[in-house]
Formats: C-alpha cells, structure tokens, sequence
C-alpha cells in the first residue's frame, strides 16, 4: 500500500483521534495519578509507570472538551517526545489503522479553539471521522516536560521555575 499510515486510534469525548504508530510507546489501563500542584489545568498529574514518571495529560482538557466522566476510568497513551515519554490520557482506546494518504484532508473549517489548532488534518472514514492529531502541539501546552539532573522525575517547566524563584530548589 503506497502512501499508507498506522494510526493508533482512540477516542476522547465523541471524537475519534489517531496519531503514528511510531510515536506510541504501549497503551496502559487506567494508573493513579498524583495531582501536581500549580501545574496547568491540562496536566492532571504525574504516574508512575514501572518506576518511570510520566506527564498525564488529560485530552479532554487540553482539546477544550472539559471534564470527564470518570477521571478515574481513562486510559493511557504513552508516547514519545523529544523531551521524555507522556501519557495522554483518554476515554477510550481503539485500533491501530491502516490508512491511505489520499483520504487525507486539511482540518474543517468548523473546528473551533483549541482543538483547531491541535488538529493537523482528518482521513474520511466509513462511517465516521478521523482527527489527526499533531503530536507536537499536543505536548506543547505551555508547560513542556523538564528534566532535572538529581532525578529522572518529569516535572513541567512552569512548576520547575516557580520552585527556583521560591528557593526551594532544584
């Protein structure tokens, strides 16, 4: 198949999203989550998956989709940045996707806000819609994960730099 894709697929809200497969380190069942204070609305905190912290990023927020139903219930899509491994989080998994480059258009005009620009395109389905969602722009909310030297902890930047001009260190 030339010019063909795998999306790893899931759902957040009624929207059904994907991103390369390449990019997804595995798909975890729901994990508890420290909240981190100060952090923005988008980070609903950190997991420790098998000894390494991750970043959950909470979709729904971050798509401006609001609050989920059960943030007790969301799965977790762990994928690779430049920086570290993040975890989406989100309300349910589906499928890796085979699709083809020609069923891919630009986003619709009828996105609006936040979504419209995480969006960088969609692939008419049968059936239904799929939102490619651009990685980078995703993990980009402001707060980009930051390693510090003392630890593999993953923290935010705006809570690295709070604590630095507090003094209380890094």
């Amino acid at each position: 198949m030339a010019g063909a894709k795998q999306l790893c697929t899931f759902y957040v809200g009624e929207g059904y999203f994907g991103i390369p497969v390449q990019q997804v380190q595995e798909v975890v069942r729901p994990q508890p989550i420290t909240p981190v204070p100060l952090a923005p609305k988008v980070v609903r905190g950190l997991i420790n998956l098998r000894g390494q912290i991750l970043t959950a990023i909470d979709l729904r927020f971050r798509l401006g989709l609001g609050e989920p139903g059960d943030p007790a219930k969301l799965m977790n899509v762990v994928v690779r940045t430049d920086e570290a491994p993040v975890s989406f989080l989100v309300d349910e998994i589906g499928e890796v996707l085979h699709v083809d480059d020609d069923t891919f258009e630009s986003p619709p005009e009828t996105l609006q806000g936040d979504m419209r620009e995480l969006i960088g395109g969609t692939y008419k389905l049968e059936g239904k819609l799929l939102l490619a969602l651009s990685m980078e722009r995703t993990v980009d909310y402001g707060g980009a994960p930051t390693h510090t030297k003392e630890s593999s902890l993953t923290i935010p930047s705006c809570l690295a730099e709070s604590e630095t001009k507090s003094g209380k260190g890094m």
